[in-house]
């Protein structure tokens, strides 16, 4: 399936018209002509590739998956590989989506890898900003580089509530939370550094783009652009804070449990330590020899007497230092 928009003078004329009339559009200097390919097959794609005259290069990393983000520069045209992301609504997993951006001085010309990238939006971003139409193959780069590159930003956004709501179950007691705390924090790291991998390149590409000897943006644009740059440099250093964050959640996580195993044992040994004086005494009493009070009540007497006072004062003593 593919999807065409004409732009004429800064002015959308036509749009879903057939893949063949391209060539015949971009005869008109005036014109700008978006081109949307959803998994194309490598047939249809290299003839649309000799149409528009684009490097074999260019056609590889586009057809091909696990591009990593980048911006490779060819004569005539320039391609782009960016991900959309999101944050799945019932966990911390990240899902990433696939685009391949190729750019002449009058077409853009996308292609999907995923079903899942919300061009509708991307569409719709367009339309809001008609009166910036008139700067052509720039003006549509920055609806979808802004598209993409917010979604990074909101992405970190929910990871970040993620690890604040991993907080308040650090120092909860139970074994549950427990292994939510590990369960959790492990998958937010995953998702970090998958997040980190496609964020951070964004810095370069939208810099780059940037550049006035690339000639992709004009006076008007670099505002617009440099606000997009600037959501990219603030999601990439939100993005290492937060592996930062993460691994000092699961560093606290282990302390926390490593504090409880101190208690429990020290609670266990002051018991241990209880128990072990009427078991010291009845058993020295119990040895088959004569004793002190062997044979008359008041031994039995004393004897019980001393282990009442000294579990007691066991007792106590291991209150007043807290292991009890």
């Amino acid at each position: 399936m593919a999807h065409t928009r004409l732009y004429r003078a800064g002015s959308l004329v036509e749009e879903d018209f057939p893949v063949r009339d391209i060539s015949r559009h971009l005869a008109d200097p005036s014109s700008t002509v978006w081109l949307d390919l959803y998994r194309p097959n490598r047939a249809e794609f290299t003839a649309v590739g000799e149409e528009l005259g684009l490097h074999e290069l260019a056609l590889e990393g586009a057809l091909h998956e696990g591009q990593r983000a980048k911006l490779d520069n060819y004569r005539t045209h320039h391609f782009l590989s960016v991900y959309a992301v999101a944050v799945d609504p019932d966990g911390a997993g990240l899902t990433m989506s696939e685009l391949a951006v190729i750019l002449t001085p009058q077409a853009l010309i996308t292609v999907r890898k995923d079903a899942a990238f919300a061009l509708d939006e991307v569409v719709a971003r367009w339309d809001r900003t008609p009166a910036l139409a008139v700067h052509g193959v720039a003006f549509l780069l920055h609806g979808l580089l802004d598209y993409v590159v917010d979604g990074h930003f909101a992405a970190v956004q929910q990871l970040d509530e993620r690890i604040e709501e991993l907080d308040d179950l650090l120092f909860a007691e139970g074994g549950r939370q427990i292994q939510t705390v590990q369960r959790q924090s492990y998958a937010l790291r995953k998702s970090l550094v998958r997040l980190r991998r496609v964020v951070l390149p964004m810095r370069e590409v939208v810099n780059a783009l940037m550049r006035p000897d690339l000639d992709v943006v004009d006076g008007p644009l670099l505002p617009y652009y440099r606000d997009v740059y600037d959501h990219v440099l603030r999601a990439g250093e939100w993005t290492e804070s937060l592996r930062d964050l993460v691994a000092s959640v699961m560093e606290t996580n282990l302390s926390v449990q490593a504090n409880r195993m101190n208690m429990i044992m020290k609670k266990v040994t002051s018991w241990a330590a209880i128990i072990a004086v009427p078991t010291a005494i009845t058993g020295f009493y119990g040895q088959n020899l004569p004793y002190p009070g062997f044979g008359h009540q008041s031994g039995f007497i004393v004897s019980s007497a001393v282990i009442v006072v000294v579990s007691l004062t066991l007792y106590f003593a291991f209150k007043r230092w807290d292991w009890l």
